[in-house]
This record gives structure tokens, C-alpha cells and sequence, in this order.
């Protein structure tokens, strides 16, 4: 790690406390593009990447709302405006019981880099709430969501920030969270991506982020002139990104032999095939079940309980030449990576965001197999989202072939992006450095043009 790093390293963590995850995503750009720094003095002298850290603007706020039984309940909401040197802020809310300002400004710090990489005009952010949707009935989800949009109504908009959904926010929170946006404006307009596709949603938009990654494991073996047909993959997850990274997979010819979720995984030596993926969406989408209930279905797979006290994740510690982890941040460390490189695999391409520690990122890099990180491998769902305000901007929808041909190319464009930095600089093969630096490049030269603000 050069001085500079190690100082600016410093500087972070004594200004973001408790911050792991930030630091974490903090330290792997600044590693990367330290290089960039050195031939180009120019963005040092004017200290983009340390404006680039700062986010623009945090916004915290109360979220107190009535459940149907009269009972007061208070959650905590977030806005973190990251950067908007390329275009409005962008980037997902995500509701789940872990959130907080580290994580949210984490994922807000990647998306900068992420929708750099696609080409299209979105800056940065993310948001979301402590609050937890699993379990609760429709009427508690409205009623949460229409109080939190109370709030963030005052802070965004088609030209300012237009948030998308992530983990804990689907199609039923996007609608409900919409519908107050629509009513406290009283405007229709496209402030939220992820919408329905009778009232301005995009078709392919809940397939993007799987199919995307896929997509990017296709080209990173395309340099080494094979493809996925007869692979065997490994997925994590069993949500909305885990489910379209098997589909497209399938359709591709390789073969998916697990899934997870919280409180455990499946192991299906025979394949996740198309009408045991129905089982799953509709295990998943519709009656909100555990994945233990896959093998209730399907005899011949395997369940296997999580043990939190184990140091490794038993799912990445099978053979196989493929790894799509899709789950959560940090889900694969050290021991996980040397499970995956034991067992195999050449080829990991993330779904999840920052879902390898640096210690896991460093085995792959030091061993050299086709590494795709999150920020390169799963920009299709915000890739998606970009199309998606195109259209509604426009009032035009395109047909389901017209957008998956497009996230064919930005993926495919994306992919070339890493490969190009990654040699412009000294690093060939180093999908990390090549997605890091090509997202920093556009955004820097941007924050140059339009002065210190």
C-alpha cells in the first residue's frame, strides 16, 4: 500500500467511525486508481477522489407509522446523494434490519464507479430503512412505505435522484412507494425505476442484474474461447437476482446446482432446470417461503442449515467451474475463496455487491482466474433502470428483445471498458483495477470540467 493510500486510508476511517464496509469499498478504489494518481497529478491537485469520498449530501430522517392494529411503530430512513458530476443520483433503497449509514454509503460509494461503467448519464447514491418487510402483510408494507416516501418526496426527482428498489424492496414497495411520490406531487413522472409495466416500468428490468452478470461470465470466458455451455455454476441467493442468473444460465447451457437464503442452502446435483426455477420464483415471489422447502419438492437435492459459528460457507465448497455469488455484501472471505479455487473454479462473476472480502478478491487476483467484482458484474440492473427513465422520458416502451440486445451491449461494452484500463495501465487481466479505474476516469474528468463544487 504506497504512503498516499495508507494516509488517505487514515483520513477515512477517523472520519467515518464504525464504517467497516466503507472503508472496505474506500480502500479497493483507492488501491486501484493509485496508479492513475501517480501519471496524472492533475486529479490529486484538485483532490477528486477525496471529493468523491465525501458524499454530496446524507440525508437521515424519522419514519413513525400505525400498523392495522393501532400499534405506533419508528423506523430510521436514508438518502445518501453520493455524486452527480455525470447525471441525477441513482441507485437502489433497500429495507432490511442491518441497514445503516456504513452499508448505505458503501453501496452508494460503489454505484458511482458502477453507473460510470454504463456509459449512461446517472451519478451515484442509495437509501433505504431498518425497516423489515419479510413477513409483513400488504397493508403493513403500504402503510411503512407511504410514511417513508412522506419524508423523501422533498429530495428527489426525474432530474435530482430517482432511487430504484434493492434487497427488501420489489415491486410491491416500488408501487406503494410511487403512489404517494404521485400523490404528495402531483405529478406522474419517472421518479422511481422498477415500476410496473402497465404505469412506465421497462420489460427485462427484474432480470437485468442476473442476466447481466451472466452476460459478463460470458465475455470473460469469451477471451479464453470457451462459453458456459456444460459448465457447473454455483449461485447464492435465491431472490430476484439469484433466480434470472439461473434462467439465463440454463438458456445458455450451463448447469446451476445451488441456492440459499438466509437460513440455509440447496444442493441439486442434478441441476436447477426450468420447472424447479417456477418452483423457486413462485416459493419466492409468491408465497414468501425458506428454500429448506426445495427439497420437500425435489427429493433428490440436499439442505443444508447455515451455522454462523462456522468459518467458511459450506455452498462455495462444492466442484465446479463457476461461482455467481448473489446473496449480500462479504459472503465469501479467505476461506470461502480457497473452498471456490480448491474445488475448481475459474470463473467468478458478482451478482451481490461486494460480496468477496478484499482478503477472498486478493486469492482470485493472485491466482489469476476470470474475476468479474460486482461493480462491473452486476451494473445491469441499474444498466436497466438507466432504459427504463430513457422510455419514460421519451413515453415510449421498448419491446423485451430491444432492451435485453441493450444490456447485451452495455455489458458487453463494460467488459471491454475493464480490459482496456486494466492494459492502459499496466495490469492486464485485473478486472478490478480495469473497473475501477475506467468509472473513476469518467467521473474525475467530469468533477475537473465543472470546477470545485
Amino acid at each position: 500500500m504506497s504512503e498516499y493510500v495508507k494516509e488517505l486510508m487514515a483520513e477515512v476511517i477517523a472520519k467515518n467511525p464504525a464504517e467497516p464496509e466503507f472503508h472496505q469499498a474506500v480502500q479497493e478504489v483507492t488501491e486501484s486508481i493509485s496508479i492513475v494518481l501517480d501519471r496524472h497529478p492533475e486529479y490529486r491537485a484538485a483532490k477528486v477522489l477525496e471529493r468523491i469520498i465525501e458524499p454530496e449530501r446524507v440525508i437521515t430522517f424519522r419514519v413513525p407509522w400505525v400498523d392495522e392494529q393501532g400499534e405506533v411503530h419508528i423506523n430510521r430512513g436514508f438518502r445518501i446523494e453520493m455524486n452527480s458530476a455525470i447525471g441525477p443520483y441513482k441507485g437502489g433503497l433497500r429495507f432490511h434490519p442491518s441497514v445503516n449509514l456504513g452499508i448505505l454509503k458503501f453501496l452508494a460509494f460503489e454505484q458511482v464507479f458502477k453507473n460510470s461503467l454504463t456509459s449512461l448519464p446517472m451519478g451515484g447514491g442509495k437509501g433505504g430503512s431498518d425497516f423489515d418487510p419479510k413477513g409483513k402483510s400488504d397493508l403493513k408494507v403500504m402503510r411503512f412505505c407511504q410514511a417513508f416516501m412522506s419524508e423523501l418526496y422533498r429530495h428527489i426527482g426525474p432530474n435530482t435522484d430517482v432511487p430504484a428498489g434493492d434487497i427488501g424492496v420489489g415491486g410491491r414497495e416500488i408501487g406503494y412507494l410511487f403512489g404517494q411520490y404521485k400523490k404528495l406531487r402531483n405529478e406522474f413522472t419517472g421518479v422511481l425505476t422498477g415500476k410496473g409495466l402497465n404505469w412506465g416500468g421497462s420489460l427485462i428490468r427484474p432480470e437485468a442484474t442476473g442476466y447481466g452478470a451472466v452476460y459478463f461470465a460470458a465475455e470473460m470466458l469469451g477471451t479464453k474461447n470457451e462459453t458456459l455451455a456444460g459448465k457447473t455454476c454455483l449461485v447464492s441467493g435465491s431472490g430476484n437476482v439469484a433466480q434470472f442468473t439461473v434462467q439465463k444460465i440454463n438458456s445458455l447451457g450451463g448447469k446451476v446446482v445451488t441456492l440459499s437464503d438466509s437460513n440455509g442452502y440447496i444442493y441439486d446435483e442434478e441441476g436447477i432446470s426450468e420447472e424447479k426455477l417456477e418452483f423457486v420464483m413462485h416459493l419466492k415471489n409468491v408465497r414468501r417461503g425458506r428454500i429448506k422447502e426445495y427439497t420437500d419438492k425435489f427429493k433428490n437435492a440436499v439442505y443444508t442449515e447455515l451455522d454462523p459459528k462456522m468459518e467458511y460457507n459450506p455452498l462455495w465448497n462444492h466442484k465446479a467451474e463457476c461461482a455467481f455469488p448473489s446473496a449480500t455484501q462479504n459472503e465469501i472471505n479467505e476461506k470461502d475463496a480457497q473452498n471456490l479455487l480448491n474445488n475448481g473454479v475459474y470463473v467468478v462473476s458478482e451478482g451481490a455487491n461486494m460480496p468477496t472480502t478484499i482478503e477472498g478478491v486478493n486469492l482470485f487476483l493472485d491466482n489469476k482466474i476470470l474475476y468479474g467484482p460486482g461493480k462491473a458484474a452486476n451494473a445491469g440492473g441499474v444498466a436497466v433502470s438507466g432504459l427504463e427513465m430513457s422510455q419514460n422520458s421519451m413515453r415510449l416502451p421498448w419491446t423485451r428483445e430491444e432492451v435485453d440486445e441493450r444490456l447485451r451491449m452495455i455489458m458487453k461494452n463494460i467488459h471491454a471498458t475493464c480490459v482496456l484500463n486494466a492494459d492502459r495501465f499496466g495490469t492486464p487481466g485485473n478486472y478490478v483495477n480495469g473497473a475501477n479505474i475506467g468509472g473513476f476516469l469518467k467521473v474525475a474528468d467530469a468533477m475537473i470540467d465543472q470546477g470545485v463544487v
